[in-house]
Parts: C-alpha cells; structure tokens; sequence
C-alpha cells in the first residue's frame, strides 16, 4: 500500500486522536499557545472591523499565527477534498442507513447529506433549521462558553482546567440531546 493510499484512508481514532493531541504540547512548547479554533474569528474582526468596539481593541497581531494555523485547516481541506478524497461512499452503518431512509436522506454519497446540506435544501424548514439556525447556535453557544469544543476539550482539559472540564460536559449532553430527542423531530419536517 503506498502512501498516497494510506492518507486517502480514514485513520483509525488510535492514531488520528494522538496526533491532534500532540498539537497542545507541541504549541505549548514552541510558544506558549493555547490551541482554539474559535478565536480567530475574533482576530480577524479587530483585523478588519474599525469599528470602536472594545471587544475586538487589542493587539491581534500577537495572535496572528492562529489565523495561519486556520488557513492551514481550509487550505488541508481543500486539498484533501480535490486531490485525496476517496471516491466511495461513505460507510455507515445499515441500521442507521434504514433509519435515515425514513427521513427521505439516502444520499451518502459526500461527506454530508446532500439532502440536508445543499442550497435546494436551505429553502426548506428542515434545511434552514439544520444550516441557519443551528449555525447560529454552535456560534452563540461558542461565544457563551468562551470557547469551542477544540478549545475547551483538547486544550482546556489537557491543561485542567475545571471550566472547561465542565464546558466538555455540556457540550457532551448537548450532543446527546440533539441527536437523540431534537433532531429526529427536525429531521421528520
């Protein structure tokens, strides 16, 4: 098997887990960074937005690594999506393929339901639901906890951080919560 072959592979949660939890040691060590998504939305407003808002007054320019670090996520993503994607549907399991089939999503043929996420589909309640509201929410919910699930689950906890551990908890039953009560609901509009 070459390499190439290799990378177009799922890896399995043994190697894919300690290698983006090296990442917290690694920025700690080189300098002192903490690892978040999330705050580079920040930085790119008080870049960009002269507005007198303190929120976004401080000097950005300290954390602009974290804007190459976010680039380097898309620009990985596209690649891996244009050049090493596999040409397979995805697996899921025939259970839930059954249980989707009865919400009309069949499509598993990308890595998201094309039922559910495409531009047809943001027309519908279901889709706007799906994309807006629950856009709006992962953003709000981000902003509340002060921090998103990378922040707080990887960094936070590694560093133990009690907030954080219990952000990591919410998130956790959130999760659960919507994926066992709310989105059938969602799902069957």
């Amino acid at each position: 098997m070459s390499l190439l072959e290799i990378i177009k592979e799922p890896w399995p949660w043994y190697v894919a887990g300690p290698l983006i939890g090296l990442t917290v040691p690694i920025l700690l060590i080189i300098g002192n960074k903490s690892f978040g998504i999330s705050s580079s939305l920040r930085h790119i407003c008080a870049a960009c937005v002269p507005a007198n808002i303190s929120f976004f007054k401080y000097d950005w320019k300290k954390e602009s690594w974290n804007l190459f670090f976010v680039l380097g996520i898309f620009l990985g993503g596209f690649i891996t999506a244009h050049f090493l994607s596999n040409p397979n549907p995805v697996e899921i399991a025939p259970e839930l393929s059954e249980k989707l089939a009865t919400y009309g999503i069949t499509d598993h043929s990308g890595l998201v339901p094309a039922q559910l996420f495409s531009w047809e589909s943001l027309l519908t309640l279901r889709g706007f639901i799906m994309i807006v509201v629950g856009g709006f929410l992962v953003g709000f919910g981000t902003r509340y906890a002060g921090g998103c699930t990378s922040g707080h689950a990887i960094m936070g906890l590694s560093n133990l951080q009690w907030p954080s551990l219990v952000a990591t908890i919410c998130f956790m039953i959130g999760g659960f919560v919507m994926a066992l009560l709310i989105l059938p609901y969602i799902l069957s509009l």
